[in-house]
């Protein structure tokens, strides 16, 4: 899981191009919106398009569960590992 944490770090960071960030620097378990890492519902959608495309999975974006999916990198690397297409 923690390979898949990595990738899915880079992911966010060159699909929002933040340049200044590094995997490490951001916590896996910190949320991906408002006071974690202050994504917003734009940066959502790209991240998914991000996901959808790399690794094949499928994301509703007005669902509950896309937004629990969402809440951190720890719970992305869970959504990622049990849906991704091999």
């Amino acid at each position: 899981m923690q390979a898949l944490e990595l990738e899915i770090k880079d992911l966010i960071i060159s699909s929002m191009s933040l340049e200044d960030t590094r995997p490490e620097d951001i916590d896996s378990a910190a949320p991906l919106f408002n006071e974690g890492l202050g994504l917003d519902s734009i940066d959502a959608l790209e991240l998914g398009l991000a996901l959808q495309k790399k690794y094949g999975v499928t994301l509703s974006a007005d669902s509950e569960d896309t937004r629990r999916h969402f809440a951190s990198v720890q719970t992305l690397c869970a959504f990622v590992a049990a849906n991704r297409k091999q």
